[in-house]
């Protein structure tokens, strides 16, 4: 029956779409290629992106602003200031975050991917969400991807490659993690995901100070951000990320909604997911795992710890306070009543004190 049901809702979610469609193209809405940040290795490079109806440049606005690593503050403020630039963005805009959810998902569009010496045809999702692997042989660093679909003007992203010398890189949750968003509470979530300026949004203090040495003193450190986050927030978190002086890295989102088998999408799933695929493909990396303790982080990179003891350098949790925690659905501490042996554990409510104890464990 729930089977049935299921076909029934994909049923009237197609004809929405449908409608949805109709409706942007009246409006004035274009095709538009969104680039995200990528990454891969020397041979090999993970690309990602979003194909959708949406207001004339409404996607240009900072699609990519957080810096480069290890650059120090000053040179790397400049230097995601140039790339805000480039994208049409001086920072002081006022965009409310409704605006990244009116635009529509075009269904399975052809993309061209041109990276390197190579050109390779792909087709999207149902959600517009192009997720590729293409061989490619580059050096470690930024290198420039250009991505073309029908009808939409061309757009130029950016891949990490690796370098393969790497042993230590950085995951962090966003939510509660970087930025205090109170994302999981029902209606603040509202607020907050539609209504709030981005620029009212609150780093956690003291988080972008940490990345910062962490970058600083792992120089060939890549950084991700693993998010439950959908992708239609990637820009305004990355204009987050750049105005707040975080280290540059890509973002791991997901979409909200049904999938072919299920009501909704697991982001608990998501996040176990990618861990298990940073482990494959950087096997000789050892990640410090940043998280809190408000939508089960703690669980989440203790099973990856025992599974993956030789993936993980230390877990950073930031704590929330009890009210926070309770409201944001996790529990106080979970998943660290059942300690990995020598595995670093750090946790404290702020950044300073986080990077305390990681000192302490010789992680920073």
């Amino acid at each position: 029956m729930t089977g049935a049901l299921l076909k029934v809702a994909h049923r009237v979610g197609d004809r929405v779409h449908a409608a949805q469609t109709g409706w942007a193209r009246r409006f004035g809405f274009i095709p538009q290629v969104v680039a995200y940040r990528g990454y891969g290795t020397t041979s090999r490079v993970r690309i990602l992106a979003r194909v959708l109806y949406g207001a004339p440049g409404l996607h240009r606005i900072g699609a990519n602003t957080t810096r480069e690593p290890a650059r120090g503050r000053d040179h790397c403020r400049a230097g995601w200031l140039e790339e805000a630039a480039a994208h049409r963005w001086t920072g002081t805009e006022d965009v409310r975050g409704w605006r990244a959810f009116t635009s529509i998902p075009i269904e399975h569009s052809a993309v061209t991917i041109e990276i390197g010496d190579q050109r390779q045809a792909v087709r999207a999702d149902f959600g517009g969400v192009v997720d590729a692997m293409v061989d490619v042989s580059l050096s470690p660093g930024w290198h420039s991807v250009r991505l073309s679909a029908e009808g939409a003007e061309p757009a130029v992203g950016q891949v990490l490659v690796v370098d393969p010398a790497a042993t230590f890189g950085i995951v962090s949750d966003i939510d509660d993690t970087v930025m205090v968003t109170a994302l999981p509470r029902p209606f603040l979530a509202l607020w907050n995901t539609f209504v709030l300026s981005e620029r009212a949004r609150t780093p956690t203090p003291g988080m972008s100070v940490l990345l910062d040495r962490l970058a600083a003193r792992h120089p060939t450190a890549p950084v991700m951000y693993v998010s439950t986050g959908p992708w239609n927030a990637a820009p305004t978190l990355s204009r987050f990320l750049g105005r707040n002086l975080y280290p540059a890295g890509p973002l791991l989102l997901t979409d909200w909604g049904m999938t072919a088998d299920s009501w909704f999408r697991s982001g608990r799933e998501h996040k176990v997911r990618n861990l298990a695929r940073l482990a494959a493909e950087f096997p000789d990396i050892k990640w410090l795992l940043i998280g809190d303790n408000g939508q089960h982080d703690e669980s989440i990179y203790a099973e990856f710890a025992r599974r993956h003891p030789e993936s993980v350098s230390g877990v950073a949790i930031r704590e929330l306070s009890g009210s926070e925690a309770v409201f944001s659905g996790g529990t106080m501490h979970d998943g660290q009543s059942t300690p990995v042996p020598s595995v670093p554990w750090a946790s404290a409510p702020d950044g300073a004190s986080l990077a305390e104890q990681l000192e302490a464990f010789g992680v920073l």
